[in-house]
């Protein structure tokens, strides 16, 4: 397994955390909103070989400064610090659930910052039932706190059958939703429910792969198809078996599926 360091990229006197591991061409990798930077591990170790891959906490995560203004401010957080990076070519990003978005607004506002973006079950936007989702979760939470949504959360992360079979990996990822900032979570459910990329979608001018699991209720495959349908140059692919985390849950699967685009 490769070793995993620890690194701080300072942007202005904000600053985001990041893990950081392997050698070679340079893959960003940014989490979902239900699912902190560790969900990537696994996918991690299997990428590390091939390169070098930055696991940012996104704002108000872990140890990255929270950030007010929106989804656009994270956008643009995001982009600062792969600009902290100093690579020496544009890296690969590849978003996840909240990181998708976040990974498309990114390439949207900031031309240039990535030379190509694998989104995994995101999307443009939502429908209204999933707009009323994010809402219905933040006032619960606001009620009940994170531990009393957990239930839910872990629901629109894995299938009902896929839990029952893993309760180690639920726990833990339980564990790790609780441990959000609540604010974090609000300003994130706020920005999602309002979201709308679909005019801006035109303008990526880079290669896209766009991923979603087939039983995917919290980004539902049609939610992907459509951004594939508007992004100018990309390619659309539908995970067998699983659904909104496929990097934890079958991540062999996953990297087979974004090898050879990643590779070009």
């Amino acid at each position: 397994m490769s070793d995993t360091r620890e690194i701080t990229l300072r942007v202005g006197e904000e600053a985001v955390s990041a893990r950081v591991l392997g050698q070679g061409r340079a893959i960003v990798l940014l989490h979902s909103l239900l699912a902190d930077s560790s969900s990537f591990e696994p996918l991690a170790q299997l990428l590390a070989p091939t390169h070098r891959v930055v696991m940012p906490d996104l704002p108000g995560f872990a140890g990255s400064h929270p950030v007010a203004g929106g989804l656009e401010a994270v956008a643009d957080r995001v982009a600062d610090a792969i600009r902290a990076l100093q690579l020496d070519e544009a890296p690969i990003v590849l978003g996840n659930g909240y990181g998708g978005f976040v990974a498309l607004l990114t390439a949207i506002r900031h031309p240039g910052i990535a030379r190509r973006l694998v989104l995994a079950d995101c999307g443009a936007a939502f429908s209204e039932p999933g707009r009323q989702a994010f809402r219905g979760m933040s006032t619960a939470a606001a009620a009940k706190g994170l531990a009393g949504i957990a239930d839910v959360a872990m629901r629109r992360l894995f299938s009902p059958e896929f839990q029952a079979q893993h309760p180690e990996l639920i726990a833990q990822r339980r564990e790790r939703f609780i441990a959000v900032h609540p604010e974090t979570f609000h300003t994130a459910c706020a920005a999602l429910a309002t979201l709308d990329l679909r005019e801006q979608a035109a303008g990526v001018q880079v290669p896209v792969l766009v991923l979603v699991g087939e039983q995917d209720e919290a980004t539902p495959p049609a939610m992907a198809r459509e951004l594939a349908s508007l992004l100018p140059d990309a390619r659309f692919q539908l995970l067998a078996g699983c659904a909104h985390v496929p990097q934890l849950q079958a991540p062999g699967q996953f990297l087979d599926a974004i090898a050879s685009f990643i590779a070009e």
